[in-house]
């Protein structure tokens, strides 16, 4: 996101921040001025960078990230296959877990009784 470069404090934001910052204020309803302040910019910066992107000046860098958001509207692209392998996945995952909840009651019950038997034990 930033990166301080010396001891006056002067940071230095990346271009995705950047691009972050200008697709919000175009995006959302709310003002420069306000998305400034909820991120902790001053409102000059983010006229700046604006002015900047409509200049041609801001150029997305190729990224080796992976977005794990989906867009609204966008289909996940699975094939057949893998979407079978999911399901059988799933199927057998549900299919542990309650067994595993039935083993965690049945502890549980047993812990239980276990209580109670060394109670008595301990009023005498």
């Amino acid at each position: 996101m930033a990166r301080i470069l010396c001891d006056q404090r002067v940071v230095e934001y990346s271009v995705e921040f950047k691009l972050k910052v200008i697709d919000l204020t175009e995006k959302l309803s709310v003002t420069s001025v306000q998305i400034a302040e909820a991120l902790g910019l001053h409102p000059i910066m983010v006229y700046r960078w604006r002015q900047e992107y409509r200049e041609g000046k801001f150029v997305a860098q190729p990224t080796r990230r992976i977005s794990m958001t989906k867009e609204p509207g966008e289909k996940p692209v699975i094939s057949k296959e893998a979407s079978e392998k999911e399901k059988s996945e799933l199927k057998r995952l549900r299919k542990e877990l309650a067994e595993l909840k039935k083993e965690n009651d049945f502890l549980k019950k047993w812990d239980r009784y276990l209580k109670e038997q060394k109670q008595p034990d301990s009023d005498s």
